[in-house]
């Protein structure tokens, strides 16, 4: 599923499009990954013992503050509870997480994404790519995750200050698309058929979101974002 996410950083478009990118290569340093199998695979090995430390910061900060949301609401829950309860200081709060509801839509899936994209067969089409990566790794990170997932898109769905700050959650994933697109396509990252392209994917993946929530969020995203994409894949003929 996509971010609901932060900045991520794809390698460079001269790298062969067989290359996959290191899934936890952030400038900003607050990155996306969701599942403790999936982490340990697929980012541990390449990382040092610092990077390991703060990622498992991030996990105990989330972990923490999903659970005094499921208890308490999102409202009542103040972010030094949440301090508390991963045992870190306020302030380590603030520095993994700018505000709550960056806990909310902060993961670790951009750069996973990318990564699955760029592992795609060099040859296939980006629409059909793009479909396999996003339902596969959709998928692959809801049987990891899926309590989780389930109570982040809810409060998505819910929370006016969380679902504000959507649109530019997934803008962030739109550019990290766009630049694993880029390095696939050989096209600029800024090139306005790729940009158009890009805007379809993020646009049916929060219409499939709230489809799933509007259904009473009932069954599995995956299987309405893979509707969405084989949309997009056909054409967009209806």
């Amino acid at each position: 599923m996509a971010r609901v996410t932060t900045p991520s950083a794809v390698p460079d478009a001269s790298v062969p499009a067989t290359t996959a990118p290191d899934p936890l290569a952030d400038a900003t340093g607050r990155t996306h990954r969701t599942g403790a199998a999936l982490q340990e695979s697929a980012a541990t090995p390449r990382l040092g013992l610092r990077e390991r430390k703060k990622i498992q910061t991030r996990r105990a900060i989330r972990q923490a503050a999903f659970r005094l949301f499921a208890e308490h609401g999102y409202d009542a829950t103040a972010v030094d509870r949440i301090a508390e309860a991963a045992e870190v200081s306020t302030s380590t709060v603030f520095r993994y997480y700018p505000t709550k509801e960056d806990i909310v839509l902060t993961d670790e899936y951009d750069p996973m994404m990318a990564e699955a994209l760029l592992r795609r067969p060099a040859g296939e089409a980006p629409a059909t790519a793009v479909r396999h990566a996003l339902t596969d790794l959709t998928r692959e990170v809801w049987k990891h995750q899926g309590v989780e997932i389930t109570q982040r898109l809810r409060l998505v769905c819910e929370v006016p200050a969380v679902r504000a700050r959507l649109i530019e959650s997934v803008a962030v994933t739109g550019r990290a698309l766009a630049r694993a697109l880029a390095q696939r396509t050989g096209r600029p990252a800024d090139d306005l058929e790729l940009q158009v392209f890009v805007g379809a994917v993020v646009g049916g993946l929060v219409q499939a979101i709230l489809c799933w929530d509007a259904n009473g969020r009932t069954g599995e995203l995956v299987h309405l974002l893979d509707r969405a994409l084989a949309l997009l894949e056909n054409g967009l003929r209806l």
